[in-house]
Parts: C-alpha cells; sequence; structure tokens
C-alpha cells in the first residue's frame, strides 16, 4: 500500500490549497483515508476522514471542529485520490499535513467519533507542508 500525498505549500491568511492524496496497492471495497496534522511541537491531530463502504457506493465523512465549514474532504475513485479542499486559511492550520488509510475500518469506531485516532491507520504517507503566513 503506498500513499502519496501533495499539494502544499505557502498561502497568506483567507487563502486556499487543495492537498491530495493519490493511493494505490491495496483493493478493498471498505476502507477509510484520513487526513493529519501536525505542527511544531504539538501532537499529530485529525483533521478530516472519508470512509468507503457497502461496494464504494457511499462514503461518510468526518471533520474536526477547527476545520468544519472550511475544509472539505472528497474522492476520485478513478483517480484513486482523496483530495482536502482548504479554504478561509489560518496561521494556525500551518502544519505538515498526513494522509493514512484504514483498509479495514470498523464502522461503529468512526461513527462513535474515534475516526481522528491515529491508531486505526494501518498504513501512512510522506507529509506535505502547509504554511499559513502573510
Amino acid at each position: 500500500v503506498q500513499l502519496q500525498a501533495s499539494g502544499g505549500g505557502l498561502v497568506q491568511p483567507g487563502g486556499s490549497l487543495t492537498l491530495s492524496c493519490a493511493a494505490s496497492g491495496f483493493t478493498s471495497d471498505d476502507y477509510a483515508i484520513g487526513w493529519f496534522r501536525q505542527a511544531p511541537g504539538k501532537e499529530r491531530e485529525g483533521v478530516s476522514c472519508l470512509r468507503v463502504g457497502d461496494g464504494t457506493y457511499y462514503s461518510t465523512t468526518y471533520y474536526a471542529d477547527s476545520v468544519k465549514g472550511r475544509f472539505t474532504i472528497s474522492r476520485d475513485n478513478a483517480a484513486n485520490t482523496v483530495y482536502l479542499q482548504m479554504n478561509s486559511l489560518r496561521p494556525e492550520d500551518t502544519a505538515i499535513y498526513f494522509c493514512a488509510v484504514d483498509t479495514n475500518p470498523n464502522p461503529p469506531v468512526y461513527e462513535l467519533g474515534y475516526w481522528a485516532r491515529s491508531t486505526l491507520y494501518d498504513h501512512w504517507g510522506q507529509g506535505t507542508q502547509v504554511t499559513v503566513s502573510s
């Protein structure tokens, strides 16, 4: 399993960026891809997650309170890619952003709010730096 995160960069406060996570090497119809971030001196935190099940006909999305209304997670099945559209960026969004995949998600665990636990995810991509600064 390989995950390739890209799309980071330097943006001014209030600006937008779209991160991409290209996934390969797994064929499960049920999976969850999460975006996490880690700022200097802080713990890694879950930002958003997209969980797919039931033959990929539906997906459920989850967001951290700090990004609700500003970030949108989506997927392109044909491209095997999950995106994180980030709008109204703030300096506190500055961090290294990682994507990760849980290839055997347990739906109740996600529905109970544990989607942001990094231990659920069994494969991780490298990070991409997002810097929000004027």
